[in-house]
């Protein structure tokens, strides 16, 4: 049987097409082994909420990962599928997103009558902080941060269009401000009373309420940092050493490759004996 070159052409392409799918089932393979692998040492369910930044199959486009509704839904499932008497152990990785999504997987969490606990090996921003919060224990790296969970109306902060109004008074701005304003009070008073919601249970009323007013108020940018140690002079005592598995998993959504690679290493643990002699 012999091949024209535009049917080697055609074979290539389908080839280069099946490519993907091929490395993606190989690595959902290995990533569904560690997890099982997880659960059998911890007696717990694991569940995987990571966002990456992620390639588009040939063409090469990153599109960037949020908490959305579908997310909401795959962690609803997972956890009804659980034994109540069940641990649920929950790997966060994300910059945040929809807040309708975030309450909803909090709620459950919360809900869930057997302990659960969140591991944050890198970063777990705005809705996933909320998630985070839902959980009876946080376990982060302690290079790991939350953040603020201030409402944003899509790119404006909520507490930045009241003080914008506040600023300039209401007779000197126009309806659609007037409007966003109200917004964002209703807004900002929906969020601290859910995050009150979700610490009260954990803490007196007072000190939930004062955390949840901190982490809501937009007394800081909406990016921030909240480090271990801060955390800590919070009352959450969540800095500790992750189980290998974790930072394992977190290897396994990588990112998609470049041309060029920003950070390059050697990928193995290194002691004092064991470095390369530069002499």
């Amino acid at each position: 049987m012999t091949f024209s070159f535009g049917d080697l052409l055609w074979i290539f392409f389908i080839l280069l097409a099946l490519l993907p799918a091929s490395r993606q089932y190989r690595l959902e393979t290995v990533r569904l082994r560690l997890i099982r692998s997880l659960e059998k040492k911890r007696g717990s369910r694991v569940i995987t909420l990571i966002h990456r930044q992620e390639s588009l199959s040939l063409l090469g486009i990153p599109i960037s990962r949020y908490i959305n509704v579908e997310d909401s839904e795959a962690v609803l499932r997972a956890i009804r599928l659980t034994p109540d008497d069940m641990p649920i152990d929950l790997v966060l990785h994300t910059p945040g997103g929809l807040v309708l999504a975030a309450e909803q997987i909090a709620r459950a969490l919360q809900k869930h009558k057997a302990k659960v606990t969140v591991f944050v090996p890198h970063y777990a921003m705005s809705g996933g902080t909320m998630i985070a919060l839902a959980a009876d224990e946080i376990l982060m790296d302690e290079n790991a941060v939350l953040g603020p969970v201030d409402p944003q109306l899509g790119e404006l902060p909520a507490a930045s269009i009241l003080e914008a109004v506040q600023i300039k008074g209401r007779e000197r701005v126009d309806d659609r401000t007037l409007m966003l304003a109200d917004i964002a009070s209703k807004a900002l008073n929906q969020v601290e009373d859910f995050v009150y919601r979700l610490l009260v249970e954990k803490m007196s009323p007072e000190k939930a309420r004062q955390i949840s007013r901190l982490l809501t108020s937009g007394q800081w940018t909406h990016d921030y940092p909240l480090t271990c140690e801060q955390l800590r002079e919070l009352g959450f005592p969540v800095c500790a050493e992750l189980p290998p598995e974790i930072y394992a998993l977190m290897d396994l959504y990588p990112q998609p490759a470049q041309r060029r690679p920003s950070v390059q290493y050697i990928p193995l643990p290194y002691t004092r004996e064991t470095q390369p002699n530069d002499r």
